[in-house]
């Protein structure tokens, strides 16, 4: 049983979880843009879209968590910290690129803008995925093998789970 649990806790590689993101940030980013349109007819759009930024972060923070890398379950708190520092820079660097736009443009379209948007939140998203992989949860990766290794529990070995390196005919029965 031990064994099959570390299989469900393997983080993915890089272009799976790559995959992963873009559909877990997509869709909540999809869904918020719905909601923030909602919430906006009921509230000004700033404190709207203010309110589901945080929504949306946590919610892709324990999606990120829990499928998109691996980290074997609930994101802690830390996690959050650095995921709603990741994203905040990757609003600014959103902002900023609509900013060199209306400084360089005096009159885009909506074609424009959105090229512009969407490129920028391109770039943001693919750091944004390197920033989560490589820091944000990149202990968590480490602790759910040490952790399923049998951490804490020293008078009993740990289960022989077969790999490349280890085929299944070198792991005895316990």
């Amino acid at each position: 049983m031990d064994v099959a649990q570390n299989r469900k806790q393997v983080a993915p590689g890089a272009p799976a979880a790559f995959a992963r993101f873009v559909l877990c940030g997509g869709g909540v980013g999809i869904a918020s843009s719905l909601a923030v349109a909602g919430l906006a007819s009921w509230v000004p759009w700033v404190l709207a879209n203010a309110l589901i930024t945080v929504v949306s972060t946590l919610l892709a923070t324990e999606l990120h968590a829990r499928f998109t890398f691996g980290a074997g379950g609930r994101a802690t708190w830390r996690q959050h910290t650095q995921s709603a520092g990741s994203a905040a820079a990757a609003y600014a660097v959103t902002c900023m690129a609509m900013l060199v736009l209306h400084q360089l443009v005096a009159a885009p379209g909506a074609v424009l803008e959105q090229v512009v948007y969407l490129s920028a939140s391109a770039l943001a998203g693919v750091a944004r995925f390197a920033v989560l992989r490589l820091v944000v949860f990149a202990r968590s990766r480490s602790q759910v093998a040490g952790a399923g290794a049998g951490a804490g529990r020293a008078a009993r070995p740990a289960p022989c789970v077969s790999t490349p390196a280890v085929p299944a005919g070198l792991c005895r029965a316990a």
